[in-house]
């Protein structure tokens, strides 16, 4: 997190978020809580629409992938700075839609989508859609044509490139389950072309998450590239390229890649063709802006191993269990002395539930507050009641205030749906 650092106070060295202490949001809201910094998340954006401003990109739209984080006061602060969303629920585009997103900027992505999903959309002002199947290209033809609406739809090709990121979060592989082999898409564009309640907007690509380095990128979009010419040349109006997302962010020592290169070989890719373009960063916009705060509960030894328990889980945080993922572990009051290697494992009944594996740690103590760093994207948004715990807290900071923009929710309020 850019705005995160320690600064001298009586109590030692505290660690801030922008201009407000840790430990003084600990004492209000309790642990765990998720912390975001507003000032991170808003630079996250500028990052993007600088970058692609100076690549000399004259139209391009920048829609945020919302199932990293879909906290809608987060979309909204987004939203206000003129990004859309890219959604693969009618959930999210509800939720977009709360955020004050701009319906004509939300792509409706996604390889399951439903009829009533397809109508929710559609009814409520949505008009692009990227699809992933010849059989849902027809099943949006059929409800547009049912609603007396026109859908502009994107194809999604899958370009057969390994982004050599995790196998987990891989989506351009023949393998996945994402998209149509791109060696298709010519027929199924030729095929499809004279639906009647169908729009060709263009074509659509994701090829994976955590990407690092361009030259997966560079693979994919000069296949892209390609296609859109032989499209032209078979007489589609080809008018946008859907690029995805999949920028990859600093968890340990990655070597990330340029925002500039990044835009600059986009531009590159769409010289001489006429086209919009369209990103959708998730991680890469939110995921370095939040934390994970957490409690020491206790340190127990054995004989093989130490470990500090602590009030956070698996199903608070569950990319390190579900990927093995890596987040930096800061202590919020810094110490000073000999370290030792300890597990952080949370108190859920499963042994899978090790936020961090073998970290040197300076003499834990029992209400030590830790926090875990890049926690923005895939923290909040995939975490679960497991274990019948609460939710935990979202909470954002802007400059020397914070609020809590999620709140725990009590245990008679975890049982609403129930009675």
């Amino acid at each position: 997190m850019k705005h995160l650092s320690y600064k001298n106070q009586k109590n030692g060295d505290q660690l801030f978020v922008e201009n407000i202490a840790i430990s003084e949001i600990a004492k209000s809201v309790g642990t765990p809580f998720y912390c975001y910094s507003k000032k991170s998340l808003v630079e996250n954006f500028q990052s993007f629409d600088d970058a692609f401003s100076h690549a000399g990109i004259a139209n391009y739209k920048i829609c945020y992938a919302i199932k990293a984080n879909f906290n809608i006061h987060l979309v909204e602060i987004l939203s206000k700075l003129g990004a859309g969303i890219d959604a693969v629920s009618a959930g999210e585009v509800f939720r977009g839609l709360k955020a004050k997103v701009d319906p004509k900027k939300i792509v409706f992505a996604g390889v399951g989508k439903t009829r009533e999903e397809m109508e929710f959309a559609l009814k409520n002002g949505v008009e692009e859609f990227s699809v992933e199947s010849e059989a849902e290209i027809f099943l949006l033809n059929e409800v547009a044509g049912k609603l007396g609406k026109k859908a502009k739809f994107s194809l999604r090709v899958n370009p057969n490139v390994d982004a050599k990121t995790h196998d987990k979060i891989s989506t351009g592989r023949k393998g996945d389950k994402f998209g149509v082999d791109i060696e298709k898409a010519e027929a199924i564009y030729a095929l499809v072309s004279k639906l009647p309640s169908l729009e060709i907007h263009g074509i659509a690509m994701h090829i994976g998450s955590q990407i690092t380095t361009l030259e997966p990128f560079k693979l994919a979009f000069a296949k892209l590239r390609e296609l859109c010419l032989t499209l032209k040349k078979n007489g589609h109006k080809i008018s946008a390229l859907d690029f995805g997302g999949g920028i990859g962010i600093l968890y340990k020592n990655e070597n990330t890649l340029l925002l500039n290169d990044y835009a600059k070989l986009i531009k590159d890719v769409i010289e001489g063709l006429d086209v919009s373009v369209t990103i959708a960063p998730g991680r890469a916009m939110v995921g370095s802006a939040g934390l994970l705060i957490t409690k020491v509960l206790f340190l127990k030894e054995t004989d093989v191993k130490n470990f500090v328990i602590i009030d956070a889980a698996m199903n608070d945080l569950m990319r390190p269990g579900l990927y093995g993922s890596y987040h930096e572990v800061m202590p919020v009051t810094k110490k000073y002395g000999v370290e030792m290697a300890y597990d952080l494992a949370g108190p859920v009944c499963e042994s899978t539930d090790i936020l961090a594996a073998n970290r040197a740690m300076i003499y834990p103590q029992s209400e030590d507050l830790l926090a875990f760093c890049s926690a923005g994207a895939y923290g909040s948004s995939m975490s679960n009641e497991y274990n019948c715990r609460p939710m935990i807290p979202e909470v954002l900071v802007d400059g020397d205030k914070f609020s809590v923009i999620r709140r725990r929710p009590s245990f008679e309020e975890m049982l609403r749906l129930e009675l």
